[in-house]
Protein backbone atom coordinates (compact mmCIF):
# COMPACT_ATOMS: atom_id res chain seq x y z
CA UNK A 1 0.00 0.00 0.00
CA UNK A 2 1.30 3.22 -1.19
CA UNK A 3 1.68 6.29 1.06
CA UNK A 4 -0.78 8.52 -0.28
CA UNK A 5 -3.09 4.88 0.50
CA UNK A 6 -1.92 4.49 3.99
CA UNK A 7 -2.89 8.66 4.38
CA UNK A 8 -6.31 7.89 2.55
CA UNK A 9 -7.06 4.82 5.32
CA UNK A 10 -6.05 7.34 8.16
CA UNK A 11 -2.98 5.33 8.54
CA UNK A 12 -0.70 8.03 8.14
CA UNK A 13 -2.08 11.48 8.92
CA UNK A 14 1.17 13.43 7.89
CA UNK A 15 3.96 13.22 5.17
CA UNK A 16 6.26 10.58 5.82
CA UNK A 17 7.21 6.87 4.56
CA UNK A 18 4.77 4.42 4.56
CA UNK A 19 5.02 2.05 7.85
CA UNK A 20 5.79 -1.17 7.56
CA UNK A 21 2.99 -3.08 9.62
CA UNK A 22 3.77 -6.70 11.23
CA UNK A 23 0.17 -8.43 12.56
CA UNK A 24 1.95 -11.55 14.99
CA UNK A 25 -0.81 -14.27 15.71
CA UNK A 26 0.08 -17.16 18.37
CA UNK A 27 -1.74 -20.13 17.70
CA UNK A 28 -2.48 -23.38 19.27
CA UNK A 29 -5.18 -25.58 17.49
CA UNK A 30 -6.98 -23.00 16.17
CA UNK A 31 -7.56 -24.70 12.57
CA UNK A 32 -11.42 -23.97 13.66
CA UNK A 33 -11.07 -20.25 13.22
CA UNK A 34 -7.58 -19.58 12.22
CA UNK A 35 -8.30 -18.79 8.25
CA UNK A 36 -11.20 -16.32 9.72
CA UNK A 37 -8.72 -14.02 11.63
CA UNK A 38 -6.13 -13.90 8.80
CA UNK A 39 -8.85 -12.66 6.29
CA UNK A 40 -10.38 -10.46 9.35
CA UNK A 41 -6.97 -8.74 9.46
CA UNK A 42 -5.75 -8.69 5.73
CA UNK A 43 -9.30 -6.99 5.09
CA UNK A 44 -8.80 -4.04 7.80
CA UNK A 45 -4.89 -3.93 6.99
CA UNK A 46 -4.30 -4.73 3.61
CA UNK A 47 -0.72 -3.05 3.70
CA UNK A 48 0.44 -5.58 6.80
CA UNK A 49 2.05 -9.00 6.50
CA UNK A 50 0.53 -11.48 8.77
CA UNK A 51 2.83 -13.79 10.81
CA UNK A 52 1.43 -16.85 12.00
CA UNK A 53 3.66 -18.86 15.11
CA UNK A 54 2.12 -22.30 15.38
CA UNK A 55 2.84 -24.13 18.72
CA UNK A 56 2.89 -27.35 17.97
CA UNK A 57 -0.19 -27.83 17.34
CA UNK A 58 -1.65 -31.07 16.49
CA UNK A 59 -4.53 -30.08 14.14
CA UNK A 60 -4.04 -28.59 10.84
CA UNK A 61 -3.96 -24.80 12.40
CA UNK A 62 -0.38 -24.36 10.06
CA UNK A 63 -1.90 -25.40 6.97
CA UNK A 64 -4.87 -23.70 7.32
CA UNK A 65 -2.65 -20.44 8.27
CA UNK A 66 -0.38 -20.95 5.11
CA UNK A 67 -3.46 -21.25 2.71
CA UNK A 68 -5.18 -18.64 3.72
CA UNK A 69 -1.94 -15.99 3.14
CA UNK A 70 -0.25 -16.09 6.41
CA UNK A 71 3.56 -15.82 6.57
CA UNK A 72 4.01 -19.31 8.94
CA UNK A 73 6.68 -19.89 11.30
CA UNK A 74 6.89 -22.64 14.13
CA UNK A 75 7.95 -22.42 17.76
CA UNK A 76 8.87 -26.07 19.20
CA UNK A 77 9.00 -24.21 22.77
CA UNK A 78 5.17 -24.60 24.29
CA UNK A 79 4.11 -22.00 26.02
CA UNK A 80 2.91 -17.74 24.66
CA UNK A 81 5.53 -16.46 26.55
CA UNK A 82 7.98 -18.47 24.19
CA UNK A 83 6.00 -17.45 21.35
CA UNK A 84 6.42 -13.88 21.76
CA UNK A 85 9.91 -14.09 22.51
CA UNK A 86 10.46 -15.80 18.93
CA UNK A 87 8.25 -13.28 17.10
CA UNK A 88 9.63 -9.88 18.59
CA UNK A 89 13.15 -11.39 17.77
CA UNK A 90 12.97 -12.51 14.50
CA UNK A 91 10.26 -9.68 13.26
CA UNK A 92 11.50 -6.15 11.74
CA UNK A 93 8.34 -3.65 11.20
CA UNK A 94 7.58 -0.02 12.27
CA UNK A 95 4.30 -1.21 13.92
CA UNK A 96 3.28 -4.60 15.46
CA UNK A 97 -0.51 -5.96 16.28
CA UNK A 98 -0.49 -8.82 18.46
CA UNK A 99 -4.04 -10.51 18.83
CA UNK A 100 -4.56 -14.21 19.90
CA UNK A 101 -5.28 -16.38 16.90
CA UNK A 102 -9.22 -17.30 18.66
CA UNK A 103 -11.56 -15.20 16.84
CA UNK A 104 -12.66 -13.73 20.07
CA UNK A 105 -11.04 -10.09 19.25
CA UNK A 106 -12.32 -7.41 17.44
CA UNK A 107 -10.33 -7.36 14.11
CA UNK A 108 -12.09 -4.32 13.13
CA UNK A 109 -10.77 -2.34 15.68
CA UNK A 110 -6.88 -2.48 13.67
CA UNK A 111 -7.42 0.76 12.25
CA UNK A 112 -8.15 2.18 15.31
CA UNK A 113 -5.33 1.16 17.51
CA UNK A 114 -2.79 1.98 15.06
CA UNK A 115 -3.88 5.32 14.03
CA UNK A 116 -3.69 5.94 18.33
CA UNK A 117 -0.06 4.83 18.31
CA UNK A 118 1.06 6.85 15.36
CA UNK A 119 -1.55 10.31 16.15
CA UNK A 120 0.04 10.37 19.98
CA UNK A 121 3.45 8.84 19.35
CA UNK A 122 3.09 5.65 21.55
CA UNK A 123 4.89 3.03 22.17
CA UNK A 124 1.65 0.36 23.37
CA UNK A 125 -1.96 0.38 22.69
CA UNK A 126 -3.89 -1.94 24.56
CA UNK A 127 -7.32 -3.45 23.24
CA UNK A 128 -9.15 -3.08 26.30
CA UNK A 129 -11.91 -5.96 26.16
CA UNK A 130 -15.75 -5.19 26.45
CA UNK A 131 -17.88 -8.14 26.63
CA UNK A 132 -20.14 -7.33 23.63
CA UNK A 133 -22.58 -10.77 25.31
CA UNK A 134 -22.21 -11.28 28.60
CA UNK A 135 -21.16 -14.95 28.50
CA UNK A 136 -17.17 -13.98 26.77
CA UNK A 137 -15.62 -13.87 29.75
CA UNK A 138 -16.01 -16.56 32.37
CA UNK A 139 -16.73 -15.48 36.13
CA UNK A 140 -13.39 -16.57 37.51
CA UNK A 141 -11.74 -15.21 34.44
CA UNK A 142 -13.15 -11.53 35.27
CA UNK A 143 -13.11 -11.56 38.92
CA UNK A 144 -9.27 -12.90 38.46
CA UNK A 145 -8.51 -10.35 35.49
CA UNK A 146 -9.59 -7.24 37.79
CA UNK A 147 -7.44 -8.66 40.76
CA UNK A 148 -4.74 -8.95 38.95
CA UNK A 149 -4.65 -5.94 37.28
CA UNK A 150 -5.56 -4.22 40.61
CA UNK A 151 -2.76 -5.40 42.35
CA UNK A 152 -0.44 -4.75 39.18
CA UNK A 153 -1.55 -0.62 39.62
CA UNK A 154 -1.37 -0.78 43.57
CA UNK A 155 2.08 -2.01 42.76
CA UNK A 156 3.48 -0.54 39.95
CA UNK A 157 1.36 2.51 39.72
CA UNK A 158 -0.31 3.30 36.76
CA UNK A 159 -1.66 0.57 35.11
CA UNK A 160 -4.58 -0.47 32.88
CA UNK A 161 -7.98 -1.25 33.07
CA UNK A 162 -7.32 -5.05 31.05
CA UNK A 163 -4.08 -6.38 32.13
CA UNK A 164 -4.41 -9.50 30.76
CA UNK A 165 -5.56 -8.14 27.22
CA UNK A 166 -4.07 -10.43 24.09
CA UNK A 167 -4.65 -7.50 21.71
CA UNK A 168 -1.81 -5.05 21.55
CA UNK A 169 -0.39 -2.61 19.07
CA UNK A 170 3.71 -1.96 19.72
CA UNK A 171 5.85 0.44 18.36
CA UNK A 172 9.34 -0.86 17.09
CA UNK A 173 10.85 0.99 19.93
CA UNK A 174 8.77 -1.26 22.56
CA UNK A 175 9.61 -4.42 21.02
CA UNK A 176 13.20 -4.15 20.59
CA UNK A 177 13.89 -2.69 23.88
CA UNK A 178 11.81 -5.33 25.87
CA UNK A 179 13.99 -8.56 27.10
CA UNK A 180 10.84 -11.05 27.59
CA UNK A 181 11.76 -13.69 30.17
CA UNK A 182 7.99 -15.28 30.52
CA UNK A 183 7.19 -19.00 29.36
CA UNK A 184 3.21 -18.36 29.40
CA UNK A 185 0.02 -16.53 29.54
CA UNK A 186 2.00 -14.45 32.04
CA UNK A 187 3.79 -12.66 28.90
CA UNK A 188 1.31 -9.92 29.20
CA UNK A 189 1.98 -9.55 32.78
CA UNK A 190 5.42 -8.55 31.54
CA UNK A 191 4.71 -6.39 29.14
CA UNK A 192 2.21 -4.20 30.93
CA UNK A 193 5.05 -3.81 33.88
CA UNK A 194 7.54 -3.17 31.20
CA UNK A 195 5.97 -0.07 30.06
CA UNK A 196 5.56 1.00 33.40
CA UNK A 197 8.40 0.88 34.53
CA UNK A 198 10.25 2.62 31.74
CA UNK A 199 7.27 4.84 31.59
CA UNK A 200 6.73 4.68 27.90
CA UNK A 201 3.84 6.85 26.20
CA UNK A 202 1.23 3.83 26.37
CA UNK A 203 -2.90 4.20 25.14
CA UNK A 204 -5.77 2.28 25.76
CA UNK A 205 -8.63 1.64 23.53
CA UNK A 206 -11.98 -0.41 24.19
CA UNK A 207 -12.54 -3.57 21.78
CA UNK A 208 -15.37 -5.90 21.39
CA UNK A 209 -14.14 -9.57 22.64
CA UNK A 210 -16.38 -12.41 21.37
CA UNK A 211 -17.04 -15.98 22.59
CA UNK A 212 -15.21 -18.18 21.18
CA UNK A 213 -16.73 -20.34 18.16
CA UNK A 214 -18.22 -23.56 19.05
CA UNK A 215 -15.88 -26.43 18.81
CA UNK A 216 -12.95 -24.75 19.91
CA UNK A 217 -11.52 -24.98 23.54
CA UNK A 218 -9.90 -21.66 25.61
CA UNK A 219 -6.08 -22.70 26.48
CA UNK A 220 -5.82 -20.75 29.48
CA UNK A 221 -6.39 -22.52 32.89
CA UNK A 222 -7.86 -20.41 35.41
CA UNK A 223 -6.39 -21.31 38.73
CA UNK A 224 -2.40 -22.58 37.54
CA UNK A 225 -2.24 -19.51 35.20
CA UNK A 226 -3.70 -17.54 37.36
CA UNK A 227 -0.79 -18.49 40.21
CA UNK A 228 1.82 -18.50 37.68
CA UNK A 229 0.99 -14.50 36.80
CA UNK A 230 1.00 -14.18 40.66
CA UNK A 231 4.53 -15.25 40.86
CA UNK A 232 5.52 -13.41 37.62
CA UNK A 233 3.93 -10.60 39.59
CA UNK A 234 6.04 -11.25 43.04
CA UNK A 235 9.15 -12.25 40.73
CA UNK A 236 8.82 -9.09 39.04
CA UNK A 237 8.30 -6.91 42.48
CA UNK A 238 11.56 -8.43 43.49
CA UNK A 239 13.40 -7.54 40.15
CA UNK A 240 12.29 -4.31 39.59
CA UNK A 241 11.27 -2.69 42.85
CA UNK A 242 13.24 -4.67 45.45
CA UNK A 243 13.68 -1.99 48.20
CA UNK A 244 9.76 -1.90 48.60
CA UNK A 245 9.33 -5.48 48.72
CA UNK A 246 12.26 -6.08 51.03
CA UNK A 247 11.71 -2.86 52.92
CA UNK A 248 8.10 -3.87 53.91
CA UNK A 249 9.63 -7.33 54.71
CA UNK A 250 12.04 -5.39 57.13
CA UNK A 251 9.26 -3.48 58.38
CA UNK A 252 7.06 -6.33 59.42
CA UNK A 253 10.18 -8.13 61.19
CA UNK A 254 10.87 -4.59 62.97
CA UNK A 255 7.44 -4.99 64.20
CA UNK A 256 7.31 -8.37 65.42
CA UNK A 257 10.84 -8.19 67.18
CA UNK A 258 9.24 -5.37 69.30
CA UNK A 259 6.50 -7.36 70.20
CA UNK A 260 8.53 -10.41 70.93
CA UNK A 261 10.95 -7.94 72.97
CA UNK A 262 8.56 -5.74 74.91
CA UNK A 263 7.77 -8.06 77.95
CA UNK A 264 11.61 -8.75 78.36
CA UNK A 265 12.32 -5.54 78.22
CA UNK A 266 10.06 -3.97 80.57
CA UNK A 267 10.65 -7.23 83.15
CA UNK A 268 14.77 -6.42 82.72
CA UNK A 269 13.91 -2.96 83.54
CA UNK A 270 12.12 -3.43 86.76
CA UNK A 271 14.23 -6.82 88.46
CA UNK A 272 17.35 -6.17 86.43
CA UNK A 273 17.48 -9.77 84.95
CA UNK A 274 16.60 -11.53 81.87
CA UNK A 275 14.29 -15.07 82.99
CA UNK A 276 12.86 -14.87 79.22
CA UNK A 277 16.35 -15.95 77.63
CA UNK A 278 14.22 -17.61 74.61
CA UNK A 279 12.04 -14.41 74.13
CA UNK A 280 15.20 -12.64 73.99
CA UNK A 281 16.82 -14.45 71.85
CA UNK A 282 13.78 -14.84 69.15
CA UNK A 283 13.27 -10.90 69.21
CA UNK A 284 17.21 -10.49 68.71
CA UNK A 285 17.12 -12.82 65.80
CA UNK A 286 14.32 -11.32 64.29
CA UNK A 287 15.97 -7.90 64.59
CA UNK A 288 18.94 -8.69 62.80
CA UNK A 289 16.53 -10.36 60.08
CA UNK A 290 14.85 -7.25 59.49
CA UNK A 291 18.00 -5.29 59.67
CA UNK A 292 18.97 -8.16 56.84
CA UNK A 293 16.14 -7.79 54.68
CA UNK A 294 16.40 -3.74 54.82
CA UNK A 295 20.57 -3.83 53.77
CA UNK A 296 19.40 -6.57 50.91
CA UNK A 297 16.59 -3.95 49.32
CA UNK A 298 19.27 -0.82 49.60
CA UNK A 299 21.62 -3.29 48.01
CA UNK A 300 19.10 -5.07 45.27
CA UNK A 301 17.98 -1.38 44.37
CA UNK A 302 20.68 0.37 43.50
CA UNK A 303 21.43 -3.37 41.17
CA UNK A 304 18.02 -2.52 40.08
CA UNK A 305 18.65 0.92 39.00
CA UNK A 306 22.08 0.38 37.34
CA UNK A 307 18.98 -2.21 34.66
CA UNK A 308 16.71 -0.16 34.54
CA UNK A 309 19.08 2.54 33.22
CA UNK A 310 20.67 0.16 30.59
CA UNK A 311 16.94 -0.73 29.40
CA UNK A 312 16.33 2.80 29.65
CA UNK A 313 19.36 3.84 26.90
CA UNK A 314 18.60 0.97 24.75
CA UNK A 315 14.95 2.08 24.74
CA UNK A 316 16.31 5.54 24.02
CA UNK A 317 18.63 4.17 21.29
CA UNK A 318 15.87 3.67 19.11
CA UNK A 319 13.60 6.25 17.25
CA UNK A 320 9.82 6.88 18.12
CA UNK A 321 6.90 6.23 15.80
CA UNK A 322 6.70 9.38 14.55
CA UNK A 323 10.00 9.87 13.99
CA UNK A 324 10.31 6.67 12.01
CA UNK A 325 7.77 7.60 9.60
CA UNK A 326 9.03 11.47 8.77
Amino acid sequence: MSVGQLRAANLLPYEGKAPTIAVLLPCYNEGLVIDTVIARFQAMLPCATIYVYDNNSSDNSAEVARNAGAIVRTEKRQGKGFVVRRMFADIDADIYLMCDADETYDAEAAPDLIQQLVDDGLDMVVGTRTDVSGTAYRPAHRFGNWMLTSLVRTMFGGGFRDMLSGYRVFSRRFVKSFPPMSQGFEIETELTIHALQLEMPVGETSTRFKDRVEGSESKLQTVSDGFRILWTIAALLKQERPFALFGSIALALFCMSLLFGYPVITEYMASGTVPRLPMAVLATGTMILAFLNLFSGLILDTVTRGRKEAKLLRYLQLPGIQTALN
